[in-house]
């Protein structure tokens, strides 16, 4: 990785703006007065002129449209998030936030969305950094500049692309700080621009208006389900990726998964939606097993949870527990049979009018009537289900809302989320597992290390649902003939 050419004295042509960083062990003390002047000039004009509309422009209208009418005459602030220092001078991949790009499509750092009150709505203003500075250097000089890190949008562009007006962000804060009137801003993205707002904002007014971005996106329109089928096709070609390496897998370990299945959503997508969690043997009873440094052997089980994140969010979640010889043992079969008979009844109960809470009860019975069949609690299953005892081998809850963040919607109130009523447009996940723990003593020894957990990404439709990780199989029976199919 290169290090920055930065000057110890650099020219600042405005008495605002910060002066470029010097590398403190940079091997240039400095910049001559010759190269300053010849790197000014001599570039080639690169304004995109051509430039269409981004695919989802109208959709992001709309969305702010909705915000202006929840919050007439109050000023709305809006962050997409600054770079975070991965360790000295190496940032994280950026992210906006999930508000920011819901509302504006645009996922650079440093972007802010304002609407402002105007008449009887708000005029949204898309703030931005401009083109790198080539007058005082800041193209090549600076470490963010656009020859180290690549070229951005000017503002005219981002005026094209995203069909709002669009200005400086440097100017930004200092504007907030003379703003008066009522003022909501999304927190936890942008410590400058909250610091611009501290004495205008209040905790209660921005969790208002947190929590009714997030219950705006509990029914998707026509483009996000048409993301995140894009981001359910990616993740079943990642799956069918694996399977066909599981014997490189078991020469090296979980890790050979990860990457295998990292290499489809980077080729096909934006990233993971989420780590992935590739857990061989008795790590599939781990529920969020992410470190995938174990071994993956031949007789045991595989549990691929995982999704692919399209370029605009929207993110998949799928898993299945896969044999990783390609078989089931009887026991692993009887297990798995169980969990996906829990599934079926929860995808059924998925549907427009029923509750939310629905499919959760209705594969909690199957599992808890099963556990019970098998001796490993006392019934009757009444009883299991009134105490919750039937949560030492099931523990989470057995789905949650989708989109662009793998549990979408999380700052919604209860009563809109889970004590609420499944409508048309809701993508949400069904996935009941059972896990028995290795060093669980309680459950006959064959059955410790086992742990299986079928996950499917279900569309309410206007009739009933529709599932949008059909292309994986699930049945065991299926399962065991698509591997051998891709192995073959």
């Amino acid at each position: 990785m290169a290090e920055e050419l930065t000057p110890e004295n650099p020219e600042t042509p405005d008495e605002t703006e910060e002066p470029i960083k010097q590398r403190k062990n940079g091997l240039y003390p400095g910049v001559s007065d010759e190269l300053a002047e010849n790197m000014k000039s001599g570039w080639a004009d690169t304004e995109l002129r051509d430039l269409e509309p981004i695919p989802q422009a109208a959709e992001t209208a709309a969305r702010r449209a909705a915000l202006s009418a929840r919050f007439p005459g109050e000023r709305l602030v809006i962050p997409a998030g600054n770079l975070k220092t991965r360790s000295n001078d190496t940032e994280y991949a950026f992210r906006a936030s999930v508000e920011y790009a819901y509302l504006t499509g645009n996922q650079t750092e440093d972007g802010v969305l304002v609407l402002e009150p105007e008449g009887d709505g708000h005029r949204a203003t898309i703030y931005l950094l401009p083109r790198s500075d080539r007058e005082n250097g800041e193209f090549w000089l600076d470490g963010q500049g656009e020859l180290w890190v690549g070229r951005r949008h000017s503002l005219t562009e981002a005026e094209k692309l995203y069909g709002i007006p669009a200005s400086d962000v440097r100017e930004l804060a200092g504007a907030l700080r003379e703003a008066t009137g009522p003022v909501r801003v999304v927190r936890g993205h942008d410590a400058g621009i909250e610091a611009a707002l501290t004495d205008k904002v209040t905790a209660e007014r921005d969790e208002e208006l947190r929590v009714f971005l997030s219950e705006a996106r509990l029914v998707k329109d026509e483009f996000e389900i048409g993301e995140l089928q894009k981001a359910v096709d990616s993740t079943v070609r990642g799956f069918e990726d694996v399977v066909k390496v599981l014997d490189k897998a078991e020469a090296t370990s979980e890790r050979y998964i990860e990457g295998t299945f990292f290499l489809r959503a980077r080729v096909e997508g934006n990233d993971v939606g989420y780590g992935s969690i590739c857990a061989a043997g008795p790590h599939a009873c781990t529920l969020h097993w992410v470190r995938n440094d174990g071994p993956v052997r031949s007789g045991d089980l595989l549990l691929l949870d995982a999704g692919v994140e399209t370029h605009t969010y929207y993110t998949a979640d799928v898993t299945r527990t896969l044999p990783i010889n390609g078989r089931y043992s009887e026991l692993q079969k009887k297990i798995y049979d169980a969990v996906y008979d829990a599934q079926e009844a929860g995808i059924a109960a998925v549907k427009p009018g029923a509750k939310y809470r629905d499919f959760h009860d209705a594969a909690q019975r199957v599992l808890a009537e099963r556990l019970v069949e098998w001796g490993l609690v006392e019934g009757p299953v009444e009883r299991v289900l009134e105490l919750g005892l039937q949560r030492r081998w099931t523990l989470h809850g057995t789905g949650h809302m989708l989109g662009m963040d793998v549990h979408d919607c999380a700052a919604a109130r209860v009563e809109t989320y889970v004590d609420g009523t499944l409508e048309p447009g809701m993508v949400l996940t069904v996935e009941p597992g059972l896990y028995f723990q290795a060093d669980d003593l309680t459950v006959p020894e064959e059955y410790r290390g086992i742990g299986v957990r079928i996950e499917d990404d279900i569309l309410v439709t206007e009739d009933g649902n529709r599932n949008l990780s059909a292309g994986l199989p699930r049945r065991s029976d299926e399962v065991e003939e698509w591997m051998a199919a891709l192995k073959g």
